[in-house]
């Protein structure tokens, strides 16, 4: 695989660090690579966009699953896992996930987080969706992120890794064979740095997050704007699935005109026995799975829309009411005081909920060690598609990828043979070989994706949102082209433009995948297609700026680079 040759239009970096191992993002996969890389003896510089406590993960609720209880066993948590993929789930992957998680849990407790424990003196565990076992271990109640980001983080500290905070990371450098050598950042406020520079090393793990960011209302925060995605495409990787967002069937609704970051509603509320009702206080989700309000979310989000249509509503409820004031202020409270600061008391009334963009299941195509297609890169966490979500993510798995498959990746390195030397990275071109979109331009793809490729999809909507996208794109590669004009660089811009990649890769998919599985739901094609369909979306970036869609010949997700170079 080669590099694309087009880069975010930056100024030239003014400072370098040398490393081993460049890691960017701190949530629970990035800190985690991080961590068992320093202990492996390997110079770690971790990169993250805002502070090293402001990734997705901290916001995480419902908690971290894995079969603990004496009940449980992983072949179980595979079976929930593999039900919820809707038969795109890599099975190998899974297995891994299922079998390494338990002790890779312990292990997260014994670096310092510290889970809430039943009278007896064990875990506590809860169900949620799609889960027919208690095997959900939390923390604080519904504060399960905010601690392991806090252990991991005191972690990293106590350690000496070094750091490099606020910084949005902009480009992979790669030398002339194309191998990783490192990657290009911006520094924002004051530190040790500030403006454009590059941390160089032959190894760098994407643990980026998520592209929620790219629709009008999400759980995820400011900073998911898809930049690990979009990095890699411009790198030449190839990114997969990302027709599959999932939609958390339970979020705060704020009203038709709320955008940016909503809270979450976690789905450990229902799986404590809370109802999905309508307006009449008919649950609606009973006899349309066997789970009722504990279905996986695909179909908790489905069934919640269909009665919002049939009803012409804005939203559904959840119902409470029946836990009383102590069970919702010892387990639930996060979410009693997210909802009282709305003005909505869960203790005595119904909570107004709708979906809304949560997760990405698909993202830069990984094997089992985290390897992508460019040699020396590696992802983990919401930025990979390691195979194990399928077409829907099975409730609480994802803080358990981040840490599983960040652990294999941490031993990939250190038991490879890192060059002796840091590559040298092709010249920096001051020329732009990318436009860039103005700020305003986020709110556009923001509302392009949500009229077009939302919860509900069809093959009309879909060629709008594409059509939107298009003129955006040419009017900007217009400009570009014609007169090598392009938006002042800034972070406003290269976020609006990252988002517009993953947007377009994101719509792409969904066009080409003319079906219904999991949580890409198409109007026009309402039956999942195992013959023509049980296949993965593979794109990359052509140098022209196009998109390359190919389908997969099977199921199977074929291997990510050539064996010479899995044997590097």
């Amino acid at each position: 695989m080669t590099s694309t040759g087009i880069r975010l239009h930056a100024p030239a970096p003014g400072w370098s660090i040398a490393a081993d191992v460049v890691v960017v993002g701190s949530g629970v996969a990035g800190l985690t690579a991080a961590l068992r890389c320093e202990a492996a003896g390997l110079a770690t510089v971790v990169v993250t966009k805002a502070r090293l406590d402001d990734g997705s993960t901290r916001w995480a609720q419902g908690g971290i699953a894995a079969a603990l209880g004496e009940d449980d066993t992983p072949e179980q948590h595979r079976d929930d896992t593999l039900v919820a993929g809707a038969g795109l789930c890599d099975e190998e992957a899974v297995r891994l996930l299922v079998t390494e998680g338990p002790d890779a849990v312990r292990r997260l407790i014994a670096t310092g987080a510290r889970f809430d424990e039943s009278a007896e003196g064990g875990l506590e565990l809860t169900r949620e969706g799609g889960h027919h076992r208690r095997r959900i271990a939390h923390a604080g109640g519904d504060a399960t992120g905010a601690e392991i980001s806090r252990a991991l983080v005191e972690a990293v500290r106590a350690r000496g890794v070094r750091t490099v905070e606020n910084a949005l990371v902009l480009d992979l450098l790669t030398d002339a064979d194309g191998r990783t050598a490192g990657v290009t950042l911006h520094v924002m406020g004051e530190g040790q740095h500030d403006g454009v520079g590059a941390v160089h090393a032959p190894a760098v793990v994407l643990a980026t997050g998520g592209m929620g960011q790219v629709f009008s209302a999400t759980t995820n925060p400011a900073v998911s704007t898809g930049d690990g995605v979009a990095l890699a495409l411009r790198a030449g990787a190839e990114v997969s699935d990302l027709e599959f967002v999932q939609f958390h069937p339970t979020v705060l609704f704020l009203g038709p005109e709320a955008e940016g970051q909503q809270p979450l509603v976690s789905e450990a509320v229902r799986g404590e026995g809370a109802h999905l009702v309508d307006a009449d206080g008919v649950r609606f989700m009973v006899g349309q799975h066997e789970l009722a309000e504990l279905a996986p979310r695909d179909i908790v989000a489905k069934g919640i829309m269909r009665r919002m249509r049939e009803q012409d509503a804005e939203h559904m409820y959840l119902d409470a009411r029946h836990f009383g004031a102590e069970i919702w202020e010892r387990r639930f409270p996060t979410i009693l005081a997210a909802c009282r600061a709305h003005g909505i008391d869960p203790v005595t009334e119904p909570v107004p909920v709708a979906p809304a963009a949560h997760y990405a299941s698909g993202g830069v195509r990984t094997d089992s060690h985290g390897r992508t297609t460019v040699p020396g890169l590696y992802a983990c966490g919401e930025v990979a598609c390691t195979g194990v979500h399928g077409a829907n993510r099975l409730a609480s798995n994802s803080l358990l990828e981040g840490l599983v498959y960040a652990e294999r990746i941490a031993a990939d390195i250190a038991r490879g043979d890192l060059p002796a030397r840091v590559p040298q990275p092709l010249p920096h071109s001051d020329r732009p070989t990318h436009p860039l979109l103005p700020p305003e331009a986020r709110f556009t793809i923001q509302r392009i994706m949500t009229r077009g490729a939302g919860v509900l999809r069809s093959a009309a909507s879909l060629s709008r949102a594409a059509d939107g996208l298009h003129r955006l794109h040419a009017d900007a590669r217009e400009a570009l082209d014609e007169n090598g004009k392009t938006a002042e660089p800034g972070v406003d811009t290269w976020e609006a433009t990252n988002l517009l990649c993953v947007a377009r890769v994101l719509v792409a998919a969904a066009r080409r995948r003319e079906e219904t599985r999991g949580c890409h739901w198409r109007e026009d094609r309402p039956e999942r297609d195992d013959t023509a369909w049980r296949r993965h979306i593979v794109v990359r970036l052509n140098p022209d700026r196009s998109l390359a869609v190919r389908t997969t010949d099977t199921t199977d997700f074929p291997p990510t680079l050539p064996p010479q170079a899995q044997e590097q």
